[in-house]
Formats: structure tokens, sequence, C-alpha cells
């Protein structure tokens, strides 16, 4: 009786890294180069110290939301004083410098995006070239996946999610605050809708994520006895489908909102007043 040989397993011997005929080198570096900008520029916010608050239209930047230092109790802007300590002051102002404004939300924030599949998929190919384009060689000669320090912390995502809730919550309250007028009463302002579009964009970026779309719609057997969670599961994926895309969008929201908040504080320009 003859015997069988077991054909040979072994990767496709190919020479070239790809064959790939379009230029896929752009998307890894435009990430990069987005990616960097993105945080220099938050870098240097989150320790700014200044120009972070409008007490006069109530506008808070969301770089320093909830603002706990010590100096967000009395800020002074073109005359008028008011507190952006919305949640007490228990940062002294000594810490200015070495911690961030905002040291409670954005560790978490951070970490919520770090760990988020689209951001992996963004910096695991712009930094680490692991690998930098689909069907591209990578130059690595092992691979580990994230069974290893630190990236076996990419399981904690859907706690951050939860985190990011809270911190949503939050920055919400701040654009509902925004709707402040000068006499104290109701008013609109460029400043406000530019707070509230932001936080739009940032719950749609935080309940398009996979972790909310299993919280919702997960472990179920039989969706027509949830019928409740069926149709919200089926809300967030359809936002899922464009969660990648917020993912980016919040990026410049985020700038655009401290930005213009930046401006008007430090009296730069004037905030474009709509409605008193």
């Amino acid at each position: 009786m003859s015997t069988l040989e077991a054909p040979d397993r072994t990767r496709a011997r190919i020479g070239k890294r790809t064959l790939r005929k379009d230029d896929w080198r752009v998307y890894p570096l435009t990430t990069l180069v987005i990616f960097t900008a993105w945080v220099v520029y938050a870098t240097i916010r989150a320790f700014w110290g200044a120009a972070f608050y409008v007490p006069e239209f109530h506008y808070l930047t969301p770089f320093y939301s909830p603002c706990l230092n010590e100096i967000c109790d009395s800020v002074t802007v073109n005359h008028h004083t008011g507190s952006a300590a919305e949640f007490g002051t228990f940062l002294p102002a000594g810490t200015r410098g070495w911690i961030p404004f905002a040291a409670i939300s954005l560790p978490f924030l951070l970490l919520f995006r770090l760990t988020c599949y689209y951001y992996r998929k963004a910096y695991y190919r712009s930094y680490w070239a692991s690998p930098p384009a689909c069907a591209v060689a990578e130059p690595h000669k092992k691979y580990t996946g994230e069974t290893r320090f630190p990236l076996l912390g990419q399981n904690l995502h859907r706690y951050f999610w939860l985190a990011a809730v809270a911190i949503s919550l939050i920055n919400t309250w701040d654009a509902i605050r925004a709707f402040h007028g000068s006499d104290g009463g109701f008013g609109i302002g460029l400043g406000t809708l530019i707070l509230v579009a932001n936080v739009v964009l940032l719950w749609a970026y935080t309940l398009s994520c996979h972790s909310c779309r299993h919280i919702v719609g997960g472990r179920l057997k039989h969706f027509s006895k949830h019928p409740v969670r069926y149709r919200l599961w089926e809300w967030v994926s359809k936002l899922n489908a464009r969660h990648g895309q917020f993912a980016l969008i919040t990026l410049g929201s985020l700038v655009a909102a401290d930005l213009y908040v930046a401006l008007v504080a430090s009296g730069t320009i004037s905030d474009l007043r709509l409605f008193n």
C-alpha cells in the first residue's frame, strides 16, 4: 500500500514586497502627518493653562473639561469673571506645567482612542509598519499580535468606552451651558454651534463603537424576543459602518472647538452672536 505525501504548505515565494500597483504609501504617510500634528497641538494646549474659558458665554474648551485646577474657579476675560469648575477643584494651581488640565478625562479619552480598532489600524500601519498596508510585507521578522504587554491592554477597550460615555455626558453639559447670553439669559453664538456640533460628532463616534454595538445586541440568542435591543442594535450597526470616519472627523472637531474658544478667550477675535 503506497503512502501519500502531504502537500507542501509553505508560503508562496514572492520576491517583491508587494504586487500592488496603486500608491499604497499615501494612507500610512498621510495618517502619520495628521496624527503627529494633532498630538503636538493637543499636548501643547493640554498644558497651556490659558485661553480655555470664556466666562461671558460659558465657552469651555473640550481639552480642559472637566476643569479641576484651582485657576478654573475664577477666570477673567474682557472684564467678565466666571467659574469653569463645574465639578469643583482639587488639583492645585502648582500642577500647571506638568499635569494636563483635563487630568481626569484626558487619560481615559486617549486610552479609549488608542485601543479603538480603527486607531489601531492607523497607527500600526503608520508608525510601526505592521503591516504598512494590505498585501504588503512588513519589515518585522516576528509577529506576536496583541498577546504581549503593552498591546495586551487593547482588550480593555470596552472599559475605556464606559469612561468615554461619562466624559461625553460632561461635554454635553458644557455645550448646554454655552447657550448663554451676555446679559445672563439665553443666547446663541458661533461658539455655541461649534461646541454643539463637536458634541454631536463625539457622541456619533462613541455610540458607533464596536463595544457599544456588542452591549446593545450581544449575547442574544433570539432577536425576536428582544425587539427594543434589536432596534438599538440596528441603529448602532448603521453608525458602526461609519465609525472609522467619525474617529478621524472628531479629531478635527476637537481642534476646531478648542481653537475657537482659545481665540475668543485670548481676545484675538470676538464671538459672532446670533442671538443675544
